[in-house]
């Protein structure tokens, strides 16, 4: 009964989270052209979704689609290099600032496991 009670509902944050599942299949085209009639499809369902949250992000994603479709032509991303640049930004806010710039560095290179301290 509950479970019916809610699916009657209908629910906004069941439909945004539908949406935003249905978007993984994009990284799986092999090809743009596969991958942009899978974007239009997308797209249209999304802005046509009558959230406003989601519509927002699809059209952030709709003004870097030239970028995320060149992923499907190298398969790379900077996902390493964000995750580096994060530990290196929570590293900055800890020390409350540094004497030199030299020290900061020492600092990046020890906690990134890239300097290792002389016995």
């Amino acid at each position: 009964r509950e479970f019916k009670a809610l699916r009657v509902m209908n629910l906004k944050v069941g439909r945004a989270w539908s949406i935003r599942e249905s978007f993984k299949p994009f990284l799986e085209y092999k090809t743009k052209r596969g991958a942009e009639r899978f974007f239009d499809k997308y797209h249209y369902w999304a802005t046509h979704s009558r959230l406003d949250p989601i519509r927002a992000a699809v059209k952030t994603l709709k003004r870097h689609l030239d970028r995320l479709l060149t992923y499907m032509d190298h398969r790379i991303t900077n996902a390493v290099t964000e995750g580096l640049n994060s530990k290196i930004q929570i590293l900055k806010a800890n020390a409350r600032g540094f004497r030199n710039f030299e020290n900061y560095r020492i600092a990046i290179l020890f906690d990134c496991e890239k300097l290792e301290i002389m016995h």
